[in-house]
């Protein structure tokens, strides 16, 4: 019924668009544009219910395109976004990396597709993989702080929204067009490759077609795999006597081993493939369009090594797959009240396996999912131009087996939300609002008498109102107050049981209340003709701020991890900028930097856990039509303010370099990637990832990649 309802909706739009004439003064073809397939500039946002200038965006804003996303991508989205200002990840292994933006992490961070929510279960856990291709995207932005609240009042953090051309936007102008990008990765015999192509029939149909593929081995790590303080307890825990130290296990565990794990990291190897088709419609004035998609992964989780007796430790895989549809149309609707009408809906079907070391299924998640939108974009009144929307959400979730640490349930979810703009030139005004009702209700089986079984509900309105004045020509200081509202997911509700994935025992609070923020952030930018700035700096003030630790005690033989909820209070700055140093006719030198920082505190209880420590990033580099050359410095410093039972982090200073070749220049199809990652094989752990202790990043890594456009 509620797939019905979406069809019968995005259908409607789609009616009208088809239906609309043109209107004189406006584009009669979208080939008439040029480049069809060129995307959006940099400077343009495109998530929101209307594109927006970047220099007006009230919040940390960032976009990845074009050769820097072709130097960017990695196997996992955590990864390609890790030189972002203000992102960090969760690093649970090469595969399952989710973006962590300002120290907020899971629920408070939304992963889109083209705008709609990825429908997997990557915010319920570290170690799933958020369902996402960065092998396929054509374009990555990342909002940080309260713009994000358009696409859900959980998004504290921000938004992640990966752009893709699986629902084609235009016709091409040319019989057939393709795309396609290989890499090699040295570290993890990576190999990859994905390709699309976009088949127009007639002038306005257009039909799409897209996969890839991407195998890897083990992980090459520059040293050993535990932390100093690990391998100290693991060779600990090797003196004692044999009786005390086999456990439960059927064999006793050998901890000198595993504090001499070295060079590789065991259990990290995955295989990755995805298909989809896509067709559009495309009139003057309208367009519809659909999409179906395939996603499948096998991948493993790096071990979480036993260093005390008693504990478990065990070597998951996860089996994963999700089937997916998706719809978008748009319509001009040239009117006085209204300017267009926008609509976005998407289905998923959602599985994976935890696997024993024996391939036996030890644990099945199983998610369907459906999220829609409805945007109503109005029509420009002078200097006031805004829109406003509705959303919704549903997920069944169901997990399956011995180590299940949730019950089966349901979550509802439906939003209003508004977003209006004054622009008086040197002067901008902007508010929005958001009202979201959400219904999550908790249904265990006969057997599972841990678990609690009823329903809660939530009401939450959140506010958010700034503006921005410029100063001189380039110069803009804008300021934004925001007030969240967040109510409790199911994870933080429901959890009560061992996760093999994450080898944890979560237990989460039925009785938590709604999380509230008030958000205060202030931001500069500035850009010339030969530099660009940009500088934010945020403080929020969070009461109920739910959040995980460590409690130091064991159940099962895995450490507890308990939700609670206190007072928090998270600060911190980003900035990142970069100016032409020297100019030899069309060569460029070109010096940049970033760095960013949060300071996050829990009110009677002390630091907050896994918040990264404070990083910078220089480089210099060369750029021409033909040729890029760069190299780059990554400084992050010691992690020392550490929440109970956590662990410091030791920083680390990488040095990496890269060369874009491009041989027809800036303007033709083919371009070549070269890059040099953590050159001097340095062992890296990111403070933020549950396994930094167990896991570091990535060494030496020598990449290889290709792209064509044609």
């Amino acid at each position: 019924m509620r797939i019905s309802l979406l069809l019968s909706t995005c259908s409607a739009v789609a009616m009208v668009s088809l239906a609309q004439p043109a209107f004189a003064g406006e584009d009669a073809s979208p080939a008439d544009a040029g480049d069809t397939h060129r995307p959006a500039s940099a400077d343009i946002i495109v998530t929101a219910p209307f594109d927006r200038a970047r220099a007006d965006i009230l919040s940390g804003a960032s976009v990845i395109q074009g050769s820097a996303l072709t130097q960017a991508v990695r196997p996992s989205l955590g990864e390609t976004l890790q030189h972002t200002p203000g992102v960090s990840a969760t690093s649970f292994g090469p595969s399952a990396s989710r973006p962590v933006l300002r120290g907020l992490q899971g629920e408070r961070v939304r992963v889109l597709v083209d705008g709609i929510g990825s429908i997997d279960v990557s915010n319920t856990s570290v170690d799933h993989a958020p369902v996402v291709n960065p092998l396929l995207a054509e374009r990555i932005e990342v909002l940080r702080g309260p713009q994000s609240l358009l696409y859900g009042a959980s998004a504290i953090g921000g938004v992640v929204n990966v752009i893709d051309k699986r629902i084609p936007r235009t016709v091409p102008d040319e019989p057939v067009h393709v795309d396609a990008l290989a890499t090699y990765g040295s570290a993890a015999d990576e190999r990859s490759g994905a390709g699309s192509i976009d088949v127009p029939l007639g002038d306005r149909f257009v039909v799409h077609a897209d996969g890839s593929y991407l195998k890897s081995g083990n992980m090459r790590i520059g040293g050993y795999a535990l932390s100093p303080q690990a391998r100290a307890q693991a060779l600990a825990s090797s003196l004692l006597p044999p009786e005390q130290g086999e456990g439960e296990e059927e064999e006793p565990i050998d901890f000198a081993a595993n504090a001499a794990v070295k060079g590789m990291l065991p259990n990290s190897q995955s295989k990755t493939w995805t298909a989809g088709v896509g067709a559009a419609f495309i009139t003057d004035t309208g367009n519809l369009g659909v999409s179906y998609s395939h996603y499948d992964s096998l991948y493993g989780i790096p071990l979480r090594y036993a260093t005390l007796p008693g504990q478990e430790q065990e070597a998951p895989r996860l089996d994963l797959a999700q089937d997916r549809v998706d719809l978008r149309a748009e319509v001009d609707t040239g009117g006085t009240i209204l300017k267009s009408i926008r609509a976005r809906a998407g289905y998923a079907d959602y599985r994976h396996f935890e696997l024993e070391e024996s391939g036996e299924v030890g644990t099945a998640f199983y998610n369907k999912g459906i999220e829609a939108r409805v945007e109503l974009v109005q029509a420009d009144h002078g200097v006031w131009k805004g829109a406003s929307g509705i959303q919704y959400f549903s997920r069944d979730f169901n997990v399956v087996g011995e180590e299940a640490f949730l019950p089966k349930n349901s979550t509802q979810q439906f939003g209003v939300f508004t977003f209006q703009t004054l622009d008086y030139g040197a002067l901008k005004l902007e508010a929005g609002a958001r009202y979201d009702h959400s219904a999550l209700e908790a249904k265990p089986l006969e057997d599972q008498p841990q678990f609690f079984l009823g329903k809660r509900t939530f009401d939450t309105l959140s506010l958010s109102g700034g503006a921005s004045y410029g100063l001189g020509q380039d110069w803009r200081l804008g300021v934004n107050l925001s007030r969240t509202v967040r109510a409790p997911s199911a994870e933080e509700l429901f959890a009560n049981g061992p996760h093999a994935g994450t080898q944890a025992f979560e237990v989460g609070n039925p009785n938590f209340r709604t999380e509230r923020a008030v958000g205060l952030e202030a931001v500069l930018r500035d850009k010339g003709e030969n530099y660009s700035f940009e500088a934010s700096a945020y403080h929020n003030w969070f009461s109920n701020f739910i959040y995980e630790g460590l409690t130091g005690e064991e159940e099962d033989g895995l450490p507890i991890y308990q939700f609670a909820q206190a007072k928090a209070r998270y600060y911190g700055f980003e900035a990142q900028g970069s100016v032409t140093l020297v100019k030899f006719g069309d060569m460029n030198i070109v010096a940049d930097a970033l760095g960013d920082y949060v300071h996050a505190r829990i009110v009677g209880s002390g630091p907050a856990p896994r918040i990264p420590p404070l990083r910078l990033l220089g480089g210099l580099g060369v750029t021409s039509p033909k040729v890029d050359v760069r190299g780059e410095v990554e400084w992050t410093d010691d992690q020392k303010r550490i929440s109970a039972f956590e662990t410091e982090t030791k920083g680390y200073t990488l040095v990496n370099a890269e060369v874009n070749f491009r041989p027809w220049g800036s303007e033709r199809p083919l371009s070549f990637a070269l890059s040099a990652n953590n050159i001097f094989d340095v062992v890296a752990r990111r403070h933020a990832s549950f396994l930094k202790d167990f896991a570091p990043l990535s060494g030496r890594d020598i990449r290889v990649s290709a792209r064509v456009s044609f």
